[in-house]
């Protein structure tokens, strides 16, 4: 969660996600690094700290990683993109107030390198494409608003979403 222009908290590496209090989360610089602590932050500190560079707005950031999101990011990746089109909950996303609009999540690589992975995200960005989330390919989702709220929303419709393109693709007996 972003704390003001140049620092936000992140939980603490090998803390149980499901299990946080105060004790678990760590002041860390938008460049990631620690501050004020000799705790060492998340692995992934560093996607988490691009959103709040890139996106000045950004108030919150979450990172899960569901059956639904897991499945969807193996299905896609070949595409690099999810595609929603046509549902009336694309309209929960920030800037969408139509099921008429095309919301693309994208589905990056998976990598233990978190510059690359970041390079990725940058690439996405710098070729003028909009973001609201992505996936990892076999990991799960980054989403993000403007503040706990907004990424809570974004985070359930994207898996809504999510779930309803698997459930068509189950029914139909198709693939990506």
């Amino acid at each position: 969660m972003r704390l003001d222009a140049g620092h936000a908290a992140v939980t603490i590496s090998g803390r149980d996600k499901g299990r946080l209090g105060i004790d678990d989360i760590m002041v860390v610089d938008l460049d990631g690094h620690p501050v004020g602590t000799e705790a060492r932050p998340s692995a992934e500190t560093a996607l988490h700290t691009q959103v709040y560079r890139r996106f000045p707005a950004a108030g919150a950031v979450l990172h899960t990683h569901s059956r639904a999101q897991s499945v969807a990011s193996r299905l896609f990746a070949p595409r690099g993109v999810v595609r929603f089109e046509g549902w009336e909950l694309q309209k929960a996303i920030a800037g969408y107030t139509t099921h008429a609009s095309v919301l693309d999540l994208p589905v990056f690589p998976n990598t233990q390198e978190m510059p690359e992975l970041v390079a990725r995200v940058d690439a996405w960005l710098d070729a003028g494409k909009p973001l609201h989330g992505y996936l990892i390919d076999g990991h799960g989702i980054y989403t993000w608003g403007k503040d706990m709220a907004e990424t809570r929303r974004h985070l359930e419709a994207f898996e809504f979403l999510l779930n309803c393109e698997l459930d068509l693709l189950r029914l139909k007996g198709a693939t990506p």
